[in-house]
């Protein structure tokens, strides 16, 4: 069995130490060197019936700031449009299965809900986004009220992870990394419950997010291989003979089952996508500020202090040395494999909360002028990059230098830009063709963006459904009897030239607000193609492309 007791300060915790070992087996004790100097609260002095009432406060301030949040994305998500990433999980929404080529089946479902609910509101697809970065908000909070921190900590290391450039992002867009982000600080959070309460049955709630966390991402393999190397490297490896543990292996492999006998079908197809987005990734230098990200985008860079005490002392503390592993290897080992920079973005709350109650009991040590001259300096420092950050992240509806300053520096900002425009102008296109041409007409499609544009918006114009080749687009094929006049969008002039015969231009891809984003300066062509040179099934066959 797998259970932490810790030196009992009284009778009542040696009573409630011996009772858990009867119930739950008898473990060993990892002594807390913080604990002993009274860094940290020990877990049982903070369940002290008198510390209720200001919990509940301390609570509700949580709720609060997360709320305040949360209202600033609604009332912002309503700007510009979708963005591609969005558009692709729009249309595997209606494509509804237990896996995808680029992503597990969890947030396409999440997706389909949303359509049910909202149809095509902005502001109501993104809603999900919105309330899992909420619920991270309070967990980051909460977390800090686990190791020991009081009022001061627990608000820190919520507003610290609300105003990191990363988790502010993921409120304002439905991307999976959304979901993959809460799942990441669920594990984390649960795993220092598990150590606090000495109550080895939170192994199955840890179980449960990492299942559905493997439905969502595959990348939370690497919170997996922290937490396992954090037990193999600490005195918790005694975990692995514990019921509970291999418990929560089960309910992790079951909750992700599905998708493993989907790969199976498929080859293992999601293996080669990674395999070439990984490659891509390199060869385009995404990777090269793997280390600047850790700053300046996983967390907000005011807060780099924070999360560096922290990891300092989760790595001291023999009571959450395990911790420091799963917050440390997943890191390492992207850096290593070459990872993007935001990959590990989820242990940072952890680290950041740590961070905070450790200078919360720090500062109480100062002189009252050292530590208010202090904590308005970092207050103002923080307040200045936060106002940056959402400056650069958030959606501004009205024109002038602000708006311009945000489309600057944010290229998701310029990619939600023009795509129903795109789908106008493919239906002008359609409109000037001959009434022959127009009766065995097809669309094919460069990107799962223009796939996805022209699979939600075309019916309003009486488009026929796209053609793609890229990623799971490629499953749903092309019509019988395939077309014989294509509207092509989104190739190069040589491109196009090498898959269909007698391309001609006959529109143009663009936006009214004149914005350069990768449609209106590396796509500005549509073209009208003859069939294409070889038969279709061989074309399909030599085109099952990644993007």
């Amino acid at each position: 069995m797998c259970a932490f007791p810790c030196p009992a300060n009284g009778a009542v915790e040696q009573i409630t130490a011996r009772r858990r070992s009867i119930r739950y087996g008898r473990g060993f004790c990892a002594r807390s060197n913080l604990h002993q100097v009274g860094l940290l609260m020990h877990p049982v002095e903070a369940a002290s019936p008198g510390i209720a009432p200001a919990r509940r406060v301390d609570t509700a301030i949580l709720i609060a700031i997360s709320v305040a949040i949360a209202l600033v994305h609604i009332a912002t998500n309503g700007r510009y449009g979708f963005h591609r990433d969005e558009l692709q999980f729009l249309s595997d929404a209606r494509h509804l299965d237990w896996g995808f080529v680029t992503y597990p089946s969890f947030t396409p479902l999440v997706q389909h809900i949303a359509m049910a609910l909202f149809g095509l509101s902005l502001t109501g697809l993104r809603i999900f986004p919105v309330l899992a970065q909420s619920v991270v908000i309070v967990v980051a909070g909460l977390t800090a009220r686990e190791f020991g921190g009081k009022r001061l900590a627990q608000i820190a290391a919520a507003l610290a992870t609300a105003l990191a450039p990363l988790a502010l992002f993921e409120g304002t867009e439905f991307q999976y990394t959304s979901f993959d982000f809460l799942w990441w600080v669920l594990a984390c959070y649960f795993a220092v419950r598990l150590l606090n309460s000495e109550d080895p049955r939170w192994w199955i709630a840890i179980g449960v997010v990492l299942g559905i966390g493997l439905e969502t991402k595959y990348a939370i393999v690497f919170l997996i291989a922290g937490l396992l190397a954090g037990l193999l490297l600490t005195e918790y490896r005694r975990c692995f003979g514990s019921r509970w543990f291999w418990a929560a292996v089960a309910v992790a492999l079951a909750i992700f089952l599905p998708n493993l006998i989907w790969q199976v079908h498929h080859q293992f197809i999601s293996l080669d996508f990674l395999r070439h987005i990984h490659a891509r990734d390199i060869g385009q230098g995404r990777t090269q500020s793997f280390w600047r990200d850790q700053f300046l985008v996983c967390t907000n860079l005011a807060a780099a202090p924070l999360w560096i005490a922290g990891l300092a002392g989760l790595l001291f503390n023999r009571r959450y040395r395990a911790l420091a592993a799963m917050a440390a290897v997943p890191v390492l080992l992207l850096a290593v494999a070459g990872g993007r920079g935001y990959y590990a973005a989820g242990v940072y709350p952890m680290m950041v909360s740590m961070g905070a109650a450790l200078l919360e009991r720090w500062y109480a040590w100062m002189p009252r002028i050292t530590r208010r001259s202090i904590a308005a300096v970092h207050v103002l420092a923080f307040t200045a990059v936060s106002a940056y950050i959402c400056a650069a992240i958030l959606p501004i509806s009205q024109g002038g230098a602000l708006k311009q300053f945000a489309l600057e520096r944010n290229g998701d900002l310029r990619e939600e830009i023009g795509w129903e425009e795109m789908v106008g102008a493919v239906a002008k296109v359609r409109d000037s063709l001959p009434v022959e041409e127009r009766a065995h007409l097809g669309i094919i499609t460069s990107n799962y963006g223009e796939y996805g544009a022209l699979e939600i918006f075309g019916s309003a114009y009486g488009l026929p459904a796209p053609i793609g080749t890229i990623n799971s687009e490629w499953d749903r094929g092309y019509p019988d009897p395939p077309p014989t006049t294509m509207i092509v969008v989104g190739f190069r002039p040589v491109t196009a030239d090498s898959f269909f015969t007698g391309c001609r231009i006959a529109g143009h891809n663009g936006n009214s607000e004149g914005v350069r984003n990768e449609e209106s300066v590396d796509h500005p062509n549509i073209y009208v193609c003859g069939p294409p040179h070889v038969p279709w099934p061989q074309l399909w066959a030599e085109h099952h492309d990644f993007g």
